[in-house]
């Protein structure tokens, strides 16, 4: 029976001397790492933060603005809802830059895909979208000066909660 409690130490022993170390840094700086350190990391799943918002236009008109944060990108879900004039809806895709996202906006409108980029102040749990002077580059609307992006006349965008809206948020094919 000694033998056996022996054998047991001794193999837990061997085992104890060839697990790997942790790693104690945030979750971000073990992401950022995955990509080099073994290609087995990088299969990791990613889960984004989630944000949802919605912004009053006027009595009749709205948009919606869901986010996915991601380190390294932003995606999400804009859509502008009009009463007098065709609605757009449509995908964002771009970064987080400070307190700033700039992402393009691939949307239809009267049955026409465009791009535009489009540019967010994020204020707490409220976010607004900047307006400037646009330029048409490489077939979208992109900001002349992003530097000259007026973020005090923008639409606000306040939080909303995303489980229950989650139907608002789906877009029309």
């Amino acid at each position: 029976m000694k033998k056996v409690y022996l054998c047991s130490a001794l193999v837990l022993s061997l085992f104890a001397c060839n697990s790997t170390k942790t790693n104690s840094g945030s979750s971000s700086t073990n992401a950022k790492k995955a990509n080099t350190e073994n290609p087995t990391d990088s299969m990791k799943i990613m889960i984004p933060d989630n944000s949802c918002y919605a912004a009053v236009l006027s009595d009749v008109d709205g948009a919606l603005l869901k986010l996915e944060v991601f380190p390294n990108v932003v995606t999400g879900i804009l859509k502008y809802n009009f009463a007098e004039k065709d609605s757009n809806e449509g995908t964002l895709e771009g970064k987080l830059v400070g307190d700033k996202i700039f992402a393009d906006y691939t949307f239809k409108s009267e049955g026409k895909t465009s791009v535009r980029e489009v540019a967010f102040l994020i204020e707490g749990k409220k976010i607004t979208e900047g307006y400037g002077e646009m330029i048409e580059s490489n077939g979208k609307m992109v900001f002349k000066d992003k530097k000259q992006i007026n973020y005090k006349d923008g639409t606000t965008f306040s939080t909303i909660d995303c489980v229950e809206n989650d139907e608002k948020f789906r877009l029309k094919n």
